[in-house]
């Protein structure tokens, strides 16, 4: 009797236990995707970048984008405005139509996780573009760079987003607190880096070449843009062109930067509020512009908009 006793009271207490579980999980996870919530808001910032490139590289390689290849993964928000395809070479388009697919899986990656959030109004026109490498070089181009005119162009335009979101996942990390999200981005991390590594390496064989008609070199190019990005974050040094001083190169002894990487080469971290100042244009996180005129969506983006 008394070992039936113990054993009722053991059950009965388990019963009531198991009452309260679901209530103290719920708290502490999301209802779209049992993960914990302090992770949520993290996981769909990137978002905002990887629209950002699904777009700029479906439309430079196949002069369309999400709204005929996934309209479904844009949850309804406006269309880009002036993207459109590139005059690319038969490699380059081969390249840049690869990374446009594995963007457009990259949404539905994070849309499978988190709920997620309409796609933001980007400004992806020729002018846009324009305006940002004015900014980098500290004049006004004449003509105005065109991210559409060569494969040359299309690239150093690349160049200016991707890697931003690459530090972006970097900083997050840390941040994560399931195992489940902490994998997504550091997948997501390791095709960024792939592709931030590959427009870096084209860029790189032809760091010497003269984009004309303006004089400049493609290197010089890339430590305008990387310069700009810089000042634009206001947290130091995140980002480095393909030629550096001497004592900055890795380990202190080479010129050359095909990668980009601290005194130890680790990649460089970025805070939502750094990427938000670089794609934004105006160098903060309250004033949108640029990339992005009406801002980011998501609730890290929108809370710094009230």
């Amino acid at each position: 009797m008394a070992l039936i006793a113990s054993s009722t009271t053991t059950i009965t207490t388990l019963l009531i236990s198991l009452l309260f579980l679901p209530k103290f999980y719920s708290s502490e996870l999301d209802s779209h995707t049992s993960i914990a919530k302090a992770d949520v808001d993290l996981l769909e910032f990137p978002l905002n970048l990887e629209f950002f490139e699904a777009e700029f590289f479906l439309y430079g390689a196949l002069g369309y984008g999400l709204d005929k290849v996934a309209p479904n993964l844009t949850q309804g928000g406006p269309t880009p405005i002036g993207a459109k395809k590139a005059n690319l070479d038969p490699f380059t388009r081969d390249v840049i139509e690869q990374f446009a697919y594995q963007e457009v899986g990259h949404l539905r990656a994070i849309q499978k996780v988190v709920k997620g959030f309409p796609r933001p109004l980007l400004d992806l026109s020729k002018e846009s573009f324009a305006k940002v490498v004015d900014a980098a070089v500290g004049k006004k181009l004449s003509p105005p760079f065109d991210p559409y005119y060569s494969g040359v162009h299309y690239l150093l335009a690349s160049y200016l987003i991707p890697y931003v979101g690459l530090t972006g996942y970097v900083g997050t990390i840390p941040k994560l607190q399931a195992p489940t999200s902490r994998r997504l981005v550091a997948g997501l991390l390791g095709v960024e880096s792939g592709q931030d590594a590959v427009i870096r390496a084209y860029l790189y064989e032809h760091a010497h070449e003269i984009v004309k008609p303006y004089g400049i070199t493609v290197a010089q190019f890339s430590n305008y843009f990387s310069d700009l990005r810089n000042k634009l974050g206001h947290e130091g040094v995140k980002d480095e062109g393909l030629w550096v001083r001497k004592s900055e190169g890795a380990e202190g002894k080479i010129k050359g930067n095909a990668l980009a990487g601290d005194a130890d080469s680790v990649a460089y971290d970025r805070t939502a509020e750094e990427i938000l100042r670089v794609v934004y244009g105006s160098g903060d996180e309250h004033k949108p512009g640029g990339f992005y005129p009406k801002g980011g969506n998501g609730n890290i983006a929108r809370s710094h908009l009230h």
